[in-house]
């Protein structure tokens, strides 16, 4: 019936604002602030899904986060579909399309319930000691049928046409929770003028205070202080309030991960907002005000639907004005559930008996009880529950004691206690420490700059959590508070009605359908250890990540442990807190942009001129320039003469260009590199190798000293953002003493390459204020001038061993420049090359290309590069590898030149080099060609190989054997062009 559970005055909706919404097809009336789990309790719906492995029915357990049983799909269209939401979450929207999951033909009727009686065989850890036999099975038998299995809600088929956002913030506070700490933090550190960011992943704020009408602070109920000091925070200029939006990650260096819910409970969302938005927050210091998570009671079938939390049915009164029942019992090791009993029955809801384990409750309470006339039975335990689709009555007795009592309910609410919600504490790498008087973890040592506040800290008073709260946001706040009752209690494990027999089904995991026989069966099998028990039984692994399990868990594993709770030990808690979508990971990083494209300034123009492109990581390249009628090899033929003969025109913009800058700049380059800086004059270039730990190249590239205090620093295409970070890693962790700088400008500066015999005479016209003149700019100078009038770094330095200017202008000038030069080169005889003759031309005068020629195995000497190696310097990074024995061992690879016997023979790249062929299998690999070209220059073939002892073998043949032939080559030093270097000089 539609809203026969709605009492008339409860809670805080607007009944005249409603939004109509379907179930399984069913169409149901919510009020606007509902939950699809309000909404279907409101018409008396208990049954929202069914168990993942034995297919039990399941209602709602809790109203928030830490549900594990109401997970639904929801959808506005084909298109727009989300599998796997908590109901308990969701905000009903006007046509919302809600359907139950892990069902087959009906909710109501679910084939899959057969599992359930067969559940003797599918005891914990069956399906390690199952599926072994036949072997052959498992492809086409086992693991289909478990794939089928597995999960819960279905992927949508259809692509997702919302969009979805990201932002990055700083704050001097982040407070992770809405509740009276969090709210009291954020006021206290606002007024000090800090600037805070405030997230709650509810609708509204106020934490418990949603539900609990028994606190009251500074003189009004809890939940209008809440909602007034909530206004305040809003109408702060530092203060930024995101309501919606969980708190999910805690990371390195205050590093906080934020998922806010945009648009998910809008029925006509704005075309400009995003349905999810993916906060990235760098925190100076985090306040975790992140509440407590109440317990369930461990007994028999304590899973049918119309079993929930004691909490959950006191925020659906309070706040949705929704009862759970009409014949409600409570089933209590807790003060608090005595609360919601209270509240239940004065709002006309009849209260069939409170049962309470504990032999002696709070008198006050057994008195407010009794006044209301509410039975209580205490020193009793629930033993079992009946019903098929919802409870329908308990079974009661005493505890220990033989008589039960047979009690007609439609709904149970229970309590075991609060355990503190310290999983972002421990996601921060904090410490726990077990608090053995109330049964709970709490935090302990900080590794981050963070505070725990409040229930999360277990701090109970509310004068006590206020005063805690102000102090940790740094300030002080004019007000107090206090409870109505001052709750005890508390329980975790199994009470009296799981029993000890292995055929009890008393639930701890309810997604996953772990029991408290199967923790006993696990330690039996002789899992020892808490993660080896999680992993054997599932408990904590469903997608609550045992929000409601783990503490139950732990304490009945120690028990039959016969140990103490905090030696058994504790589970991991990881990120995400809550399950986090896809859509609000990837943000923006979708379709065009999941892999974007980066283009040099001079894309445009060189797409004109004809440009067939390579993807170079992100980078599109220019690879070749065709003129018509030629393909790839004629062109690359064409340009490698070209630049040889007259000059050709390069785009190098895509090179890593860090600007490196402070008065320890050559000691902070001296300790990076192989070589030396600090003899290196202003205005002159070197080139440097940059080795790791170990001794391996790591990069190269050439180093301009602009000043003093400054250089400019070039890596390779691929290795700009890595050597960055590892430069940055080190000037941070191992050399913080130095006064460094470092900036990255890679795409600050357009890159042009003028390379070729009539390069000076192309570019001189256009320069201002250097003298590039040959005495006055030889190889390896740099300076700063202009060119077609705009500013420009002048490099003179050559990757062809020809003579070459590298033009480093503002990268919003490249396109004007590119287009001055590439007409003067054209005008006479010159062109515009890409990377293969690039690739081409380096190799004719041997130069390599670390990542290529390289394989993180290759230490400088190997490269031929033991010369870039100082002898004098007593420190850099990779000089303790390179005195390691196997470094300077007789027979490493050493990079060398192959000349094939065939001049039109090309050797694959990657081809694995031997020294007889006809060696029978396996055969003895020497190792392997990284570079092979042809070359129109030489008229030849030419290639690059790492081979154990290269240099020992020159003069040597060796062979390359190749599915189709086996080419012969002679081991050669890796120079074939201009081996005297002239021509580099001009």
């Amino acid at each position: 019936m539609s809203g026969a559970y709605r009492i008339k005055g409860a809670g805080r909706l607007t009944p005249a604002r409603t939004a109509r919404f379907t179930f399984d097809g069913k169409i149901h009336t919510a009020l606007q602030g509902d939950t699809v789990a309000s909404a279907l309790l409101a018409d008396g719906v208990h049954l929202i899904g069914r168990s993942f492995k034995y297919h039990r029915p399941r209602g709602f357990l809790s109203a928030g986060p830490e549900e594990p049983n109401a997970l639904i799909d929801v959808s506005r269209d084909a298109s727009r579909r989300q599998p796997n939401v908590r109901a308990t979450v969701q905000e009903v929207f006007d046509g919302a399309i809600v359907s139950s999951q892990n069902r087959f033909p009906s909710l109501s009727f679910d084939v899959g319930a057969i599992n359930d009686f067969f559940s003797p065989m599918f005891v914990a850890g069956f399906y390690y000691k199952t599926f072994m036999w036949p072997k052959a099975a498992w492809d086409k038998l086992y693991e289909p049928i478990i794939r089928r299995a597995a999960g819960l809600g279905s992927a949508p088929k259809q692509g997702d046409t919302d969009h979805y956002a990201s932002r990055y913030a700083h704050c001097d506070l982040l407070v992770a929770g809405g509740g009276v700490a969090g709210l009291t933090a954020a006021l206290a550190a606002a007024k000090t003028g800090a600037k805070v960011i405030v997230a709650d992943e509810n609708a509204e704020v106020g934490g418990a205070l949603r539900f609990d009408t028994g606190a009251t602070i500074d003189g009004v109920s809890g939940y209008a202080w809440a909602q007034k000091t909530l206004a305040e925070l809003k109408a702060l200029p530092n203060v930024q309030v995101l309501t919606r939006t969980t708190v999910f990650g805690y990371y390195n260096h205050n590093f906080i991960g934020l998922a806010e819910r945009v648009t998910d409970h809008l029925a006509t969302p704005a075309l400009h907002e995003p349905r999810e938005r993916l906060w990235q927050v760098r925190a100076k210091k985090v306040v975790l005000a992140t509440g407590a998570i109440e317990r369930h009671m461990v007994f028999a079938n304590n899973d049918r639907p119309g079993i929930m939390l004691a909490s959950a049915a006191r925020t659906y009164l309070n706040q949705y004005g929704v009862t759970v029942g009409h014949n409600v019992a409570v089933y209590t090791a807790h003060d608090s559930a005595y609360e919601t009993a209270f509240d239940l029955k004065r709002a006309g809801v009849s209260i069939a008996a409170i049962v309470d384990c504990r032999q002696n409750p709070d008198v006050k309470l057994l008195d407010e009880a009794r006044a209301l006339g509410i039975e209580v039975l205490a020193g009793h335990s629930v033993y079992d529950t009946a019903g098929r689709l919802r409870v329908s009555s308990i079974t009661v007795g005493r505890n220990g004691g033989s008589g039960k009592r047979k009690i007609k309910v439609d709904a149970l609410i229970v309590s075991a206690g609060w355990t503190p919600s310290v999983h972002l504490f421990s996601q921060s790498r904090g410490k726990l420490k077990y608090d053995t008087e109330h049964q709970r973890f709490l935090p302990d040592v900080h590794v981050q700059e963070c505070v725990s506040i409040g229930a999360c800290n277990g701090t109970d008073d509310l004068a006590d959590l206020i005063a805690e709260a102000a102090a940790a946001g740094g300030g002080t706040v004019d007000f107090s508070g206090n409870n109505a009752l001052t709750w005890t209690g508390g329980m975790i494990g199994a009470a009296d009605g799981a029993g000890e027999a292995d055929s009890v089904k008393a639930f701890i995991d309810f997604q996953h359908d772990v029991c408290a026989k199967d923790i006993r069966l696990a330690v039996r099998e002789g899992m020892h250890s808490i993660e080896h028990i999680k992993r054997f039984t599932t408990n904590g692994m469903a997608s609550d990540q045992g929000k409601l399990s783990n503490m139950h868990g732990l304490a009945i594993a120690a028990e039959a442990l016969n140990r103490d709770l905090p030696k058994v030990g504790l589970t991991t808690f990881r990120a995400p807190y809550t399950p986090v979508t896809f859509g609000t990971l990837v943000a923006h990083s979708r379709g065009a942009l999941f892999d974007p494209a980066r283009k040099t300034p001079m894309h445009a123009l060189e797409e004109a001129a004809g440009a067939s492109f390579e993807d170079v990581g992100n980078w599109k390249r220019a690879w070749f320039y065709p003129r018509a009628g030629e393909d790839m090899h004629q062109a690359v033929n064409r340009e490698c003469k070209t630049v040889r003969e007259t000059v050709g025109v390069f785009d190098a913009s895509t090179l890593g260009k860090i600007e490196v800058v402070g008065p320890d700049a050559a000691k902070f380059l001296n300790l990076l590199y192989t070589n030396a800086w600090d003899t290196l004059k202003p205005g002159r270039c070197r080139y440097g190798i940059m080795t790791r730990e170990d001794g391996f190249v790591y990069d190269d590239g050439v180093v301009g000293r602009l000043a003093e205090d400054r250089f400019h620093v070039t890596t390779t295409t691929g290795g700009a953002p890595r050597v960055l970070q590892h430069m940055e890693d080190y000037l941070q962790t191992e050399f913080p003493h130095l006064n460094v700088w470092l900036t990255s400008a890679t795409e600050q500066w357009a890159v042009i390459a003028v390379q070729g015999p009539k390069a000076r005479e192309i570019i001189a016209p256009l320069v201002e204020g250097i003298d590039i003149s040959p005495e006055a700019f030889p190889h390896m100078a740099v300076a700063e001038g202009k060119i077609c009038g705009v500013p420009t770094r002048l490099f003179r330095v050559s990757f062809t061993g020809e003579l070459g200017f590298e033009i480093n202008v503002p990268a919003d000038f490249g396109p004007a420049v590119w287009k001055a030069i590439a007409e003067r080169a054209e005008a006479v005889g010159g062109c515009l090359y890409g990377t293969e003759t690039m690739h081409i031309l380096r190799a004719e005068k041997g130069y390599i290309i670390v990542g290529q020629d390289t394989d993180g195995t290759v230490t400088p000497d190997d490269a031929g590069l033991g010369w870039a190696v100082s002898k004098k310097k007593t420190d850099f990074v990779g000089i303790r590898g390179l005195q390691r024995p196997d470094l300077v061992r007789e027979g490493r690879k050493q990079l060398v030149g192959l000349l094939p016997k065939n001049p039109h023979d090309v050797p694959e790249e990657g081809g694995q080099i031997v020294v007889d062929p006809n060696q029978p299998k396996p055969m003895t690999m020497l190792g392997h060609v990284t570079s092979a070209y042809w070359s129109e220059n030489l008229g030849r073939s030419i290639a690059f190989g790492l081979v154990a002892g290269g240099r020992a073998r020159l003069g040597e043949t060796l062979y390359i054997p190749l599915a189709d032939k086996t080419i012969a080559v002679e081991v050669t030093d890796m120079v074939f062009f201009d081996k005297e270097g002239g021509r580099i000089n001009g």
